[in-house]
């Protein structure tokens, strides 16, 4: 395992980045404000479900359902930017919320689901991230992690669990040449790309000066499908290894690169996960995975049953696929120095 030695370099070289960034301030750099403003946009990848404390805490009325948590990314930053701040303080509004698309960033309002707690009749309808985090001409730094929902990638990895083991068919076949009404995966990834397009003209539109930071997804999924153990809910189930490999190579790659594209277009910084997490996935055992299964670890108010998807028989929790405290950590010092960059830029 190389990741805690990794780990530990990595803080040691943020540590000497905020060092020197603070030197290379101007003192009255504070003039105009007394604090930097960051706001971080995104879906569960960012706002981090199980991972930490909720934030707000179960049981406070504020509670809006979008399962944000102390130890997703956007948190684990903020603890860094607090002990050594980039030559003045940044104050954070994290407005993530899980289950987000792209459109609802800046153009839809969205009704959260989260399973936690909660309230009789649901999750009340909550407003367009941009407008939650009150972006404008003092905010100083936006983070953004979407998309995933857009595609839906949980809908297609749940179409190819269905689509293998159940009725013996070959998922890309179902994607690339698709029955009347779905959605071909060309299709889809094209129309995530406007979709993005347009959020990244809204987010700068309401946020004039802001620096722009977007976050690609994690490698999920092994570099060899044949990696993965079809018996265990523990990794992605029994999607077969040729679904998993085009799942990897034709849906979640060309997402990543279309977002990394679409942030170029607009002179924004794109922040690469992928490449740092990879052999971290889904199906590499407990203590190297950076990214939980179908059913994983989680903290104890994450419910253990779903629908019909009971992990509680295997004493799990149901993660469907989704970011771990490792995987946090590693997003967090990738992120990190995005923002310290251009803060300092």
């Amino acid at each position: 395992m190389r990741h805690p030695v990794s780990r530990r370099r990595t803080r040691a070289l943020t540590v000497a980045f905020a060092l020197a960034a603070a030197a290379l301030l101007p003192s009255g750099s504070a003039g105009a404000a007394d604090q930097y403003q960051w706001a971080a946009l995104g879906d569960s990848y960012t706002a981090g479900g199980f991972v930490g404390d909720p934030q707000p805490p179960l049981g406070d009325t504020s509670r809006d359902g979008c399962d944000r948590t102390s130890d997703a990314y956007p948190g684990l930053i903020e603890r860094e930017l607090e002990e050594f701040p980039p030559g003045k303080p940044v104050n954070l509004t994290n407005v993530s919320c899980s289950n987000a698309t792209i459109a609802e960033i800046a153009a839809d309002k969205q009704t959260p689901v989260s399973p936690v707690q909660p309230p009789q009749g649901g999750w009340t309808t909550v407003d367009t991230q941009i407008k939650r985090a009150k972006l404008n001409d003092e905010t100083d730094v936006v983070t953004i992690g979407v998309g995933g929902n857009s595609l839906p990638f949980g809908d297609m990895l749940q179409e190819c669990l269905k689509r293998g083991p159940v009725l013996g068919q070959n998922c890309r076949d179902y994607y690339t040449n698709p029955p009347e009404g779905v959605e071909s995966l060309q299709d889809r990834l094209a129309r995530v790309q406007d979709e993005y397009i347009q959020m990244l003209a809204q987010v700068h539109e309401a946020a004039p000066n802001a620096k722009v930071i977007t976050v690609g997804y994690p490698a999920v999924l092994p570099e060899d499908g044949n990696e993965c153990n079809r018996t265990d809910i523990r990794e992605v189930g029994a999607i077969k290894h040729a679904d998993i490999d085009w799942l990897r190579d034709s849906v979640l790659i060309p997402l990543n690169t279309s977002i990394q594209q679409v942030t170029n277009f607009f002179g924004d910084r794109y922040v690469d996960v992928y490449s740092s997490s990879a052999g971290h996935d889904a199906c590499q055992p407990a203590g190297e995975k950076w990214v939980e299964g179908i059913c994983g670890d989680a903290a104890d108010y994450w419910p253990a049953k779903l629908g019909v998807l009971n992990c509680g028989i295997i004493n799990k929790r149901v993660t469907l696929v989704h970011p771990n405290a490792e995987g946090h950590q590693n997003t967090a010092n990738h992120v990190e120095r995005a923002i310290r960059i251009a803060l300092l830029s």
